[in-house]
């Protein structure tokens, strides 16, 4: 039976957690989406149930979360982790405070520590603030994301204006003492009526140490970097056994390709890396602002270039691009148009003997899936922290999907990613 059972908050953000997990030495799945009541979970140490809940209505994401616990739950899990954006992507609305508050009530827990700290990928938490390597949040470009605006960097702040309890802190001084010192003031945060505790982490010790600390906490919530030291935990009870490759995937021979839907700043880089080395087409949603027509642009393009050699699809764009799609069409609006043109831009792609398919931005992501029938992905080895290859079940025909969070990932990732399976 599974061990840990984790609930992620969009897709990309659930191969996140996934691929710590594994690197870590959990076997670990990705179910897409909240399985039937009567679905039998995977085999694996743990379970990531990925949801498409972070920008959804409140009402939807609080049910979709708890329903997805409820069937962890009958899965056997022991502990529990609410999986959300290491730049803590959210509004004074939520979703990471009401979806907290649902699965604290839920379990009884009265308290959980909330750390999006992952400093491979440079996000550190630093006396409750959150930096983007030296950068405070909101002067990252967070600041303009279109949908999630972060405007203040200190976490103990925008928590607190989403929840209905109160937050505290955890600082540098205590997790720099280690384990006992971090439980010890959790537990004197519990105990003082907090419901959640901001924990400061600047380096990997110090994710160790949060997650020692928590070995006996129902539920944790935070980025991906905070689960580093959950499995030793289990390993240290004699329920988890040392594996000898937990990343280990099926292969699938085809053609490459890369659909890139985030505006991030990273993902904007490695687009433009790309040209150099690449067949690449950009997508103007502005200019056409149709996503049927976008996709015939797309497919009439890529006809004759499948070959050897990946390509990418971009309808990424600029934030005042972007602003302006929003302008013109509304902020859904705007999003879906991309959404659905780029998914039906990845049924083409699948249909003409793509099988290795690299898709950025976690709202792509998750039409992209959600639109090739992919109803679990075995998670392999990372590309870059935080991204690793997946295997993809239920697709039909064999695929290795690399599902990439906007921020996420070196300036030559698209390339990096096909090298190191062999194209």
């Amino acid at each position: 039976m599974a061990l840990l059972g984790c609930i992620a908050d969009d897709f990309t953000g659930a191969t996140d957690l996934a691929a710590m997990l594994v690197k870590n030495g959990m076997r670990t799945v990705q179910v897409i989406g909240v399985p039937a009541p009567d679905a039998l979970p995977p085999e694996a140490d743990a379970i990531v149930v990925a949801l498409k809940s972070r920008t959804a209505p409140v009402a939807q994401a609080v049910g979709e979360s708890l329903a997805a616990l409820e069937w962890l739950r009958g899965a056997g899990c022991r502990q529990f982790f609410f999986k959300y954006c290491s730049t803590f992507d959210s509004t004074d609305l939520g979703n990471i405070g009401p979806v907290a508050d649902a699965l604290v009530a839920a379990l009884d827990c009265g308290f959980a520590l909330a750390c999006p700290a992952f400093p491979a990928n440079n996000r550190s938490v630093f006396q409750g603030h959150l930096f983007v390597g030296s950068a405070l949040l909101n002067e990252s470009g967070m600041e303009k994301h279109p949908l999630t605006p972060m405007t203040d960097a200190n976490l103990v702040r925008v928590l607190g204006r989403q929840t209905t309890g109160t937050v505290g802190l955890v600082p540098f001084a205590t997790v720099e003492r280690g384990a006992n010192a971090i439980r010890d003031t959790m537990t004197a945060l519990k105990e003082q009526g907090r419901r959640y505790a901001i924990v400061d982490a600047v380096s990997d010790a110090h994710l160790h140490a949060i997650g020692q600390a928590a070995a006996q906490h129902p539920l944790l919530t935070g980025g991906s970097g905070v689960a580093i030291g959950l499995p030793q935990n289990f390993r240290n009870t004699g329920l988890l056994a040392e594996q000898s490759d937990p990343g280990a995937l099926p292969d699938a021979q085809g053609h490459a390709a890369v659909l890139a839907g985030s505006c991030s700043r990273a993902t904007l880089f490695q687009i433009a890396t790309a040209k150099a080395h690449a067949q690449v087409l950009e997508l103007d949603a502005l200019a056409t602002p149709d996503a049927v027509t976008l996709a015939q642009q797309a497919i009439a393009w890529m006809d004759g270039k499948l070959g050897s050699a990946p390509i990418v699809i971009a309808a990424s764009g600029t934030p005042e691009k972007v602003a302006a799609l929003q302008q013109l069409l509304g902020r859904d609006a705007a999003g879906a148009l991309v959404e659905q043109a780029l998914a039906d831009i990845a049924e083409a792609l699948v249909a003409r003997g793509v099988r290795r398919l690299v898709v950025a931005g976690g709202e792509t992501s998750g039409a992209v899936v959600t639109r090739l029938g992919v109803r679990s992905l075995r998670i392999g080895r990372e590309i870059d922290p935080g991204v690793p290859w997946t295997y993809a079940e239920g697709s039909g025909a064999p695929l290795l999907l690399a599902l990439k969070s906007g921020n996420f990932g070196a300036p030559d990732f698209f390339l990096k990613s096909f090298a190191m399976l062999g194209q």
